[in-house]
């Protein structure tokens, strides 16, 4: 694709034939893609008919999903000429793909959590959830299927996770009842025996730990933690207020890097890591209910290079349907979240530029090489294939 974007495209509504691409001016929008001219949606009226919830979603076209919503000319780049989205496996009374996501490049596998506590997640006060593991190989030839990791010693609600040294997987644990949250270090082969690294603040267990990734260039580990666990009925009063942590596992050493957040939840960092972004989902309130005038907000910090505290807190960006949760960057330093209509996809300079439409909450995602990415749909896998390249976080290769 070549030349400048010059607006004369208007939303689409040649996708129902998803193998047909329609040429506009001078981009070719892709397959299983539709085009939305903003201009077109600024002001609706008095039909209030055109307004929507704040549980709606914004499918002007009223497409079938899943599909690439393209918001602005940058997502072109990301796209390709053929992306697509496929299905790989689904099972819609168990939310068996919910977050920590970990991709083992050598075996060729995705691991990852079912809901904790959550809707269809089968897990409560009493009842543990689930690591599962599919083959890359099996998935692109459509046919993944779900095996369950047997950790030993089994870890309390997983949440999170993320490739740590050795090409180990690093779980984050939210705890279970008395059980305390934990990071941990699991084997990637048989037979899968886990190590806890981390289970307390000096003394003080965690409220229920959320999402955890590795800083770039200092190699120590940050994480959320949030009061989750009590909202959904697995963990006790929360005594701790929601916080992020930076541990550092040769000295031992944990401390508070920010606070002041609703609900913090996803943490990413910048590809050089001197920016950090953190999901604040105060508008999801468990067994309180939601709250759409409460915070579902990406936040943008600097991270200092000598103490790697967070500063300078600000708005990245609000997410306009559910609230954002797992985050993960490209090589190019484009932002992804889940949200609660599939993926969103922004630039560094927080301008939205398409969304991996799915018409449903997305808690997570991940590459899985360069141009492929699986989005974990609570009930269902997909598979992406586009354009964008994988920003590794084996940050020890």
């Amino acid at each position: 694709m070549t030349g400048r974007f010059n607006g004369v495209c208007r939303a689409l509504s040649s996708f129902a034939l998803l193998a047909l691409s329609t040429s506009c001016a001078a981009w070719t929008i892709p397959p299983q893609s539709v085009y939305i001219d903003q201009t077109q949606y600024n002001v609706l009226g008095s039909n209030s008919s055109l307004f929507r919830a704040p549980t709606g979603y914004f499918n002007p076209q009223n497409l079938t999903p899943p599909f690439f919503q393209i918001f602005n000319e940058g997502f072109f780049h990301l796209l390709g000429d053929s992306p697509s989205i496929r299905l790989i496996t689904e099972n819609d009374s168990y939310a068996f793909a919910h977050e920590a996501p970990v991709y083992l490049s050598e075996k060729n596998e995705l691991w990852f959590s079912s809901n904790d506590g959550g809707p269809l997640g089968m897990s409560d006060w009493y009842t543990n959830n689930k690591i599962w593991r599919i083959n890359l190989d099996e998935a692109e030839l459509g046919n993944a299927t779900l095996y369950e990791v047997p950790i030993n010693p089994p870890l309390e609600m997983t949440n999170g996770g993320t490739l740590y040294m050795d090409g180990q997987p690093l779980f984050i644990q939210s705890g279970r009842a008395e059980l305390p949250p934990t990071l941990a270090i699991v084997n990637p082969s048989p037979p899968y025996n886990s190590t806890v690294i981390l289970d307390n603040f000096y003394g003080r267990q965690f409220n229920s730990l959320n999402d955890v990734k590795i800083h770039p260039v200092s190699k120590a580990i940050f994480f959320t933690d949030v009061t989750y666990g009590w909202l959904n009925q697995f963990r006790p009063l929360p005594l701790l207020p929601n916080q992020v942590y930076r541990f550092d596992p040769v000295s031992g050493a944990v401390r508070v890097v920010a606070d002041g957040f609703d609900r913090c939840n996803g943490i990413a960092f910048s590809v050089d890591g001197s920016l950090a972004y953190i999901a604040d989902t105060g508008a999801s309130g468990g067994f309180l209910g939601n709250n759409a005038t409460e915070p579902a907000t990406l936040y943008e910090f600097d991270v200092d290079p000598q103490t790697q505290r967070f500063l300078n807190r600000r708005i990245f960006a609000y997410i306009d349907t559910g609230v954002p949760d797992g985050i993960q960057l490209d090589a190019e330093g484009n932002i992804y979240t889940g949200t609660g209509d599939g993926v969103q996809i922004w630039n560094p300079n927080g301008v939205l530029l398409g969304k991996i439409f799915t018409e449903s909450t997305v808690a997570e995602m991940i590459f899985v090489g360069n141009g492929k990415m699986v989005v974990l749909d609570e009930t269902k896998l997909y598979l992406v294939q586009f354009a964008a390249q994988e920003h590794s976080l084996n940050y020890w290769s």
